[in-house]
């Protein structure tokens, strides 16, 4: 992997602290209105409530993408719950099918696939996540892809570019935790879809 461990920690750490930021911040913006006005309901809680909805959900999203993987195995119900709490609101919709419990670390291979997808498709789409005896299908199908070929050269060399950004760290993560299960990494683009299978 051509990015040193400890770097590719320290973009593991900006991408979470960007992508929680903007919650956050939202959180601090209600606070400041509650305390202008004097209330303690409105739209002020609403935007509490949503942005505190938002960073939870992201929180549990990146602890199963970039947290320690452990041996146990995950029931469909609860990745669903954390994949509906992530995408909520948002432009992009995913399907999970596997209807049994599967081990974390193909979870985990299985979200960061999905996060890849999403830088693919800024103007939304559907990404269907499917396992067909352990070999992993993650599919996402949009109308305009955006596609950065150095990134996604990456998932298949496991060399990430030297100026990969915080944002895109699941692009060099990825390779090098399927690498790591004895796995085999493979992209494929057609149309309005790309695939990534594992």
């Amino acid at each position: 992997m051509g990015t040193s461990n400890v770097n590719l920690a320290a973009l593991v750490g900006s991408r979470i602290c960007h992508d929680l930021i903007s919650p956050i911040g939202a959180i601090n913006n209600g606070l400041e209105l509650l305390e202008m006005t004097g209330s303690d309901d409105g739209p002020e809680m609403q935007l509490i409530t949503q942005s505190v909805g938002s960073a939870a959900a992201r929180i549990r999203f990146f602890r199963i993408a970039y947290g320690a993987a452990g041996d146990h195995s995950m029931g469909r119900a609860e990745i669903v719950a954390v994949l509906g709490d992530m995408m909520n609101g948002g432009r992009l919709d995913v399907v999970w099918q596997p209807a049994d419990p599967q081990p974390r670390n193909a979870v985990r291979m299985a979200f960061l696939a999905i996060q890849c997808l999403e830088t693919a498709m800024p103007y939304g789409g559907l990404i269907e996540v499917a396992c067909d005896r352990r070999h992993w299908t993650v599919r996402g199908r949009g109308e305009k892809l955006n596609v950065s070929a150095p990134l996604w050269d990456t998932l298949e060399t496991a060399l990430p570019p030297p100026d990969i950004q915080p944002a895109h760290v699941q692009f060099a993560l990825l390779p090098a935790i399927v690498a790591d299960a004895g796995r085999k990494l493979a992209v494929r683009r057609e149309d309005q879809t790309m695939t990534i299978t594992f």
